[in-house]
């Protein structure tokens, strides 16, 4: 039988607990990291023109060098019948297809936005464009013939123009900002939105806003849009949209939080 000294006994009856404690820790940071991992993985952008195409005869003309700027112009919008011409751009982690964005993929998303019109009337309209399976379209935009910073949509509606925000004026740059995260002060999924550092009020979702629906869906997708009407008097009816500084990061659910901090607190009292 293999003798086995009273002092190795000891040291791997102490060791024990440790390795424990840094298999916990291991396994937390992995399940956190891999959690988070599905929204860092954005890396691209995706153009589609004419999701509209009232005008098929205008000219579209897109530059797409994501983060750092997407611009969508269109000319010649003008025509005696149809509506709008509308061009989007979508997050992508492929360069290909559009980011499937999952119940719990929360994030904080944000551009500038530079939105033109030659004229301002008819609208012309820019801004951020979440498609979410269960709500819908949720739309925070700009625009240039009413002027206005408004969100809408989905679970809510908010006038930023409304309550205080200067007027957007046709060439004006502002930075918009978009975050979905779970609201802990009412255990419930939220909006909240940005426009030059003013925020709107949280809007959760729940069974009394919009669908009913406790969340996004999963499958759906976020990007921004360029939209403009028609003008059947003018041919020269132009605008366009430059969104810079594109940024989407991950916010972590409060659980990881949770679980993060109970392997700091397992690392610290290995350490003591």
């Amino acid at each position: 039988m293999p003798y086995t000294t009273p002092f190795r006994s000891a040291a791997c009856a102490a060791l024990k607990p440790a390795l424990s404690r840094l298999v916990l820790s291991s396994a937390i940071l992995s399940f956190a990291t891999g959690a988070l991992a599905q929204v860092s993985s954005i890396n691209s952008a995706v153009v589609t023109p004419r999701v509209f195409n009232d005008v098929p005869g205008a000219t579209f003309t897109a530059v797409n060098s994501y983060p750092g700027s997407i611009s969508l112009s269109e000319s010649g919008v003008s025509s005696s019948t149809g509506f709008a011409n509308r061009d989007i751009w979508q997050f992508s982690n492929d360069g290909t297809s559009p980011y499937q964005f999952q119940n719990g993929d929360y994030f904080n998303a944000s551009f500038s936005l530079t939105l033109t019109g030659n004229p301002i009337t008819p609208r012309k309209e820019a801004g951020f464009l979440f498609s979410t399976v269960n709500d819908g379209d949720i739309q925070f935009i700009v625009n240039t013939d009413g002027h206005e910073v408004v969100q809408f949509g989905g679970i809510s509606f908010y006038s930023f123009t409304g309550n205080g925000f200067p007027p957007y004026n046709s060439g004006d740059t502002l930075t918009l900002g978009m975050s979905y995260f779970y609201d802990t002060a009412h255990s419930a999924n939220a909006l909240q939105f940005s426009a030059n550092g003013v925020y709107s009020p949280v809007f959760d979702f729940g069974p009394t806003v919009g669908s009913g629906a406790l969340d996004i869906g999963n499958g759906s997708t976020l990007g921004g849009y360029f939209q403009i009407v028609t003008d059947p008097t003018n041919p020269n009816n132009s605008g366009s949209a430059v969104f810079g500084n594109i940024s989407i990061t991950s916010v972590p659910e409060p659980t990881l939080l949770g679980l993060l901090a109970l392997g700091m607190i397992s690392a610290l009292r290995r350490r003591g």
